[in-house]
C-alpha cells in the first residue's frame, strides 16, 4: 500500500511506496527533510511522529533509543508507514529541495595536504548545471552499488567560473573508496556521484552570532559555508573552532588563519589533542568542543554548527544545550559515519 505523509508546520505532504522509507520518499519527490547519514547511524532525520504508525529498519541506538521511540520519536531514513503519518520537523520549508541528479565526473585535481587528507577536484559537465548549498554533500556510485558520501568543501559562486566540485577526503585503511584514492586513482579518471543531499547549510533568515566546530574533514562543509559567508559580505559574527589530533590534521590551517585575518567578524581557534614534543604546538589543546564551552559562556542567543566524528557532534549538541543554553533549534550538524562506523551497529 502507499501511504501519505504530511510534515508539520510547512504543510508540506508526500506519498511512500510500499516498503519505502519516509525520507526515500522525501528525497524522490523533492521534500527537503533533515538528514545526514541515511543508515540509522546519527539521528540527524529524527523527527516528532504526531500521529501514525512507523517500523523501523535497523538503527543505532545513540540516534533513536528505545525511549524516544516511545515517546514518538522517529527516524525517517530507516521508518517505514504502515499508515498515514503526520511528522514535525521544523526544519522543512515551502521551498523544495534542490534537484537531485546522477552525473559523470572527472578527476581534475588530486593532492595531499597531510599524510591522510586527499583533496580532490572534480569536473562537472558544463552543460549540466549542479546546484546545491554551500555545505551539502555527494554521494559517489559505486560500481557494486555501494555508495561513499563526502561534503562539498567550495561554495555553490566557485561555479560560475570553474565548474566543479572539491571534496577532504581522509584516508581510512581498508576503506573500499578511500583506499583507491590513496592507491590507484588519478586525474582524468571518470566517476558518478549524485547529489546534492542534507540538510546542513547556513540558515541565512538570522542574524544570530554563530560557532562553527568542525574535527578532522568536518572542515570540508565549513569551508564552503565560509566561502559563502565571504561571496555575500555576512557581518555575523563567527568563531571557528577546527579541531584534529595532532598539527597536520588542521591541513588547510594557513587558509583559514587568512581568512579569519582577512574578515574582522571572523575569529579561528585551531585545536590540537595530542600534540607530541616534536610537534611544537604553542595553541590550545584538548577537545575541539570543550575549547567552545570553556570560550562561550552563554550560547542562548547563537547558532552552532557542527561537523566531524559522531562523538564530536553528539558531545557539542548536548553540552551546547544543557550547560550554555544553546536552543535544540539552533544547533546544526552533519555527523561523519564511516562504512565501519555503520557495520558497528
Amino acid at each position: 500500500m502507499t501511504f501519505n505523509i504530511t510534515v508539520q508546520p510547512s504543510e508540506r505532504a508526500f506519498t511512500t511506496q510500499p516498503d519505502e522509507a519516509i525520507l526515500a520518499a522525501a528525497i524522490r519527490q523533492g521534500i527537503g527533510m533533515p538528514y545526514g547519514c541515511k543508515d540509522g547511524a546519527c539521528g540527524s532525520c529524527k523527527c516528532k511522529k504526531i500521529s501514525g504508525d512507523v517500523v523501523h529498519g535497523p538503527h543505532q541506538a545513540k540516534a533513536l533509543s528505545p525511549e524516544e521511540e516511545a515517546a514518538g520519536y522517529v527516524l525517517t531514513c530507516c521508518g517505514v508507514p504502515t499508515s498515514d503519518v503526520v511528522l514535525e520537523s521544523k526544519q522543512v520549508t515551502a521551498e523544495g529541495a534542490l534537484p537531485i541528479k546522477k552525473m559523470p565526473v572527472r578527476v581534475a585535481h588530486l593532492s595531499r595536504p597531510s599524510e591522510d587528507v586527499a583533496l580532490l577536484r572534480l569536473q562537472v559537465p558544463a552543460t549540466e548545471p549542479f546546484v546545491y548549498r554551500a555545505g551539502q554533500y555527494v554521494e559517489f556510485l559505486l560500481r557494486d552499488g555501494d555508495r561513499r558520501s563526502y561534503s562539498m568543501a567550495n561554495a555553490p559562486h566557485t561555479q560560475s567560473t570553474l565548474p566543479g566540485i572539491e571534496l577532504h577526503i581522509r584516508h581510512m585503511p581498508g576503506g573500499k573508496f578511500t583506499d583507491a584514492v590513496f592507491s590507484t586513482m588519478k586525474e582524468k579518471d571518470i566517476l558518478r556521484i549524485e547529489g546534492p543531499y542534507g540538510s546542513f547549510y547556513l540558515r541565512e533568515d538570522s542574524d544570530k552570532p554563530m560557532v562553527f566546530v568542525a574535527s578532522g574533514t568536518g572542515f570540508a562543509p565549513i569551508k564552503a559555508i565560509l566561502e559563502h559567508i565571504d561571496f555575500t559580505q555576512s557581518t555575523r559574527d563567527i568563531v571557528v573552532y577546527w579541531g584534529g589530533r595532532r598539527p597536520a590534521d588542521l591541513y588547510l590551517h594557513d587558509w583559514m588563519m587568512a581568512l579569519a585575518e582577512r574578515l574582522p567578524n571572523v575569529r579561528y581557534i585551531p585545536v590540537v589533542s595530542d600534540a607530541t614534543a616534536d610537534d611544537n604546538w604553542t595553541g590550545r589543546t584538548g577537545f575541539v568542543h570543550a575549547a567552545a564551552l570553556a570560550d562561550i559562556a552563554d550560547m542562548s542567543g547563537m547558532q552552532a554548527y557542527v561537523c566531524g566524528a559522531p562523538i564530536v557532534v553528539d558531545a557539542a549538541k548536548r553540552d551546547f544545550v544543557s550547560e550554555r543554553g544553546l536552543p535544540e533549534e539552533a544547533f546544526f550538524a552533519d555527523s561523519f559515519t564511516s562504512a565501519a562506523d555503520t557495520a558497528q551497529n
